[in-house]
């Protein structure tokens, strides 16, 4: 797949993967970009999305660097400054292939948890079971765009359905905890991409998974998604005080229908 990106957004995954090498090695069997890079091109709202294959478990000290660098490589401004936040994730290539469910994360970096990265939480560093990797493999076999390294096709299984849709399910009871410190514009637009998802059992980008969402979703309930969209595509300020009330409700609608889109696809396996 070819992935046009902005000469600096370029540098920076080149970084990224200069990272990488630099920390791993010869152990570093591939990295692949996935997410919105290659799911429709990068949004002024998007974060640059990297899977990394590690040939073994990565050490406390190989962690340790790998912060250090992306700490500098990740922007931690706001979504549309560059440079843009990063995600990786690592997997260790025999936790992965074969596939098997829940697959297990070896290390994960992204900007949601600076502060905790910043003070060196113990726990960031732990290999953990981690049902979101079967999203991520499934996005970059989809994107076949390595980085550097073999095809994904050549280091990935491909997901089953079923681990795929219950992977997709396990973000909601996140999704849907009543905290006040969330990204709302990150809620809306993942609610909608699990909808988009479970319905359909395809994996779309944040804008066309909540384009597909509005025409679905009762009048009501629209403004809170639209208004996610419209940030995540550069458009508006970030203020959600006048549609604070309007939230729960939204989340509660779109939950429903997710709810009821697992019903239909269980009732046509049995």
């Amino acid at each position: 797949m070819t992935v046009d990106l902005a000469e600096s957004d370029r540098g920076q995954v080149a970084d990224v993967v200069d990272c990488l090498r630099a920390v791993l090695g010869e152990a570093l069997v591939g990295a692949y970009l996935h997410g919105s890079a290659v799911l429709g091109g990068l949004r002024p709202g998007s974060d640059l999305d990297v899977l990394a294959v590690n040939a073994r478990p990565t050490t406390d000290a190989e962690k340790d660097d790998l912060v250090d660098r992306l700490l500098v490589i990740s922007g931690n401004g706001p979504a549309e400054a560059q440079p843009r936040p990063v995600e990786l994730t690592v997997v260790v290539g025999s936790e992965v292939r074969p596939w098997r469910y829940p697959p297990r994360r070896d290390f994960q970096y992204g900007e949601w948890w600076r502060d905790r990265f910043e003070r060196r939480d113990p726990d960031l560093w732990r290999s953990k079971e981690d049902s979101d990797v079967a999203i991520l493999v499934s996005m970059t076999l989809l994107a076949d765009t390595p980085l550097t390294g073999p095809s994904p096709s050549d280091v990935f299984d491909s997901v089953p359905r079923s681990d795929f849709m219950e992977a997709t399910l396990a973000e909601l009871p996140g999704l849907m905890r009543d905290d006040p410190d969330e990204n709302t514009r990150n809620v809306a637009l993942t609610l909608a991409r699990v909808w988009h998802s479970v319905t359909t059992g395809d994996i779309g980008s944040k804008d066309e998974a909540a384009d597909w969402a509005l025409v679905r979703l009762a009048p009501e309930h629209r403004a809170v998604l639209e208004r996610a969209r419209d940030l995540y595509l550069g458009i508006g300020e970030e203020d959600w005080e006048d549609l604070e009330q309007a939230i729960p409700s939204f989340k509660t609608a779109i939950q429903a229908r997710i709810r009821s889109a697992v019903e239909v696809e269980h009732d046509r396996e049995t």
